[in-house]
């Protein structure tokens, strides 16, 4: 028996620890149980979200950090290339942006779900009228430190970007010193997530127990459309943005789905680019792409260019605002989807990155917190999909560059 619990992976135990909170939660709502459950266990939901917030600032300066700065000599090797590829990323995940928050407000999946978390800096977000102005000067920290204690992603991510670009700019020791110190913060954070997840069966089950103990189980349906949703909007976004793309670019469909479908089908399978990415490096130089372009364009593409997750931020974020009973105007969205689009840079390799970045967008304009555990509970199905359309927009994106660069096919391509 111990040996069979052991081999139950993570994802497993948070979809049971989901199932064994809605079986409590629904107790907990029907008359044959007198006792709030919900409210007893919510201290254990707190803590895992807590722990989750701490995670946020380290994380995002480090990997913006070393992004920026660690990517500063080949910016300017390449120079051409890398102007390209940056403008073609942030135009197919503004797409992605656009066509998520359209799903969203179209579906509507959190209406009538109800999280207790506290809503009001939320309410007074959604009341205050957003100028270009108001964002401006919300967006540039006094004090990066105080920024970083009260979890204003915005800012840490401003205060990040400048001091990589300065960083880019120095040589020598100091310059070597910092970026290994960057790496080893992400990767001490990395593994600090890695803890924290452990405990995250424990903190799905306490969330859901308290959000069906309020809802009912109608919270279940509307996590049911929260995946549909999504899946959705990702086909929507294949259709309407990359399948342009590459017909635009002149790139044979046919063919270039007969070399990405082997490690698009491997990121689905096992949500993780990691896994998938020497497949799609090899496989891409096959289909013709060069080296030079496949070696930098995928790698970079997996810290600028992470369509699924991006729309999966857009589709998650308004969720949660849906869930929390808050209207919010087309600016106050666009500016939490900025929030996203620029957070979400560089985190791509973490377990469970995107949940992360969510989190620190939702502390920041006063959202619930306890809609990320929520989510969690069905976050695996969600994984699948945004993580085998980064990778599938990533293929799509080196055979564009290969094509503007005007050294597609190459002449190692298979036939």
């Amino acid at each position: 028996m111990a040996i069979l619990l052991r081999r139950i992976s993570l994802t497993g135990w948070i979809l049971i620890a989901t199932v064994v909170g809605a079986a409590i939660g629904y107790l907990d709502h029907s008359v044959w149980l007198d006792v709030d459950v919900g409210t007893a266990v919510k201290p254990l939901s707190t803590l895992f979200l807590r722990m989750i917030k701490s995670i946020v600032v380290p994380l995002v300066f480090g990997s913006l950090v070393l992004g920026i700065a660690g990517h500063g000599e080949d910016l300017k090797r390449v120079g051409r290339l890398a102007l390209k590829s940056i403008i073609y990323f942030e135009i197919v995940t503004t797409i992605a942006l656009g066509l998520g928050l359209a799903a969203a407000n179209l579906v509507q999946p959190g209406r009538g779900v109800s999280l207790a978390g506290s809503i009001e800096e939320g309410r007074q977000f959604a009341s205050t009228p957003t100028t270009f102005a108001g964002v401006l000067e919300h967006t540039v920290p006094a004090s990066v430190f105080d920024a970083a204690a009260k979890n204003e992603v915005l800012q840490v991510v401003f205060f990040s970007i400048l001091f990589g670009a300065a960083l880019s700019r120095v040589k020598g020791r100091p310059k070597e010193t910092m970026l290994a110190l960057c790496e080893s913060l992400c990767e001490i954070m990395f593994q600090f997530t890695n803890l924290v997840m452990k405990f995250a069966p424990i903190g799905v089950a306490a969330a859901m127990a308290g959000t069906i103990g309020r809802s009912g189980v109608a919270v279940i349906w509307s996590l049911g459309k929260l995946v549909g949703t999504l899946y959705g909007a990702l086909f929507a976004f294949v259709l309407a943005a990359l399948v342009p793309v590459a017909l635009l670019a002149r790139i044979p469909i046919a063919k270039f789905w007969r070399w990405a479908r082997e490690p698009w089908l491997l990121a689905f399978s096992t949500a993780s680019s990691e896994a998938a990415l020497p497949l799609a490096m090899e496989n891409m130089e096959r289909f013709g792409v060069p080296r030079r372009v496949v070696s930098f364009v995928l790698p970079m593409g997996y810290s600028f260019n992470l369509d699924g997750s991006t729309l999966y931020l857009a589709v998650t974020s308004m969720f949660v605002a849906q869930a929390a009973g808050m209207h919010l105007d087309l600016s106050q969205q666009l500016v939490i989807m900025l929030t996203l689009m620029l957070t979400s840079k560089g985190v791509a390799a973490v377990p469970r990155g995107s949940l992360v970045i969510l989190s620190g967008a939702l502390v920041t304009f006063g959202l619930p917190l306890e809609g990320v555990a929520v989510i969690l509970g069905v976050d695996a199905f969600m994984d699948m999909a945004r993580t085998s359309i980064n990778l599938l927009g990533n293929c799509l994106a080196s055979a564009v560059m290969a094509r503007w660069e005007g050294e597609w096919p190459a002449p190692t391509a298979a036939t």
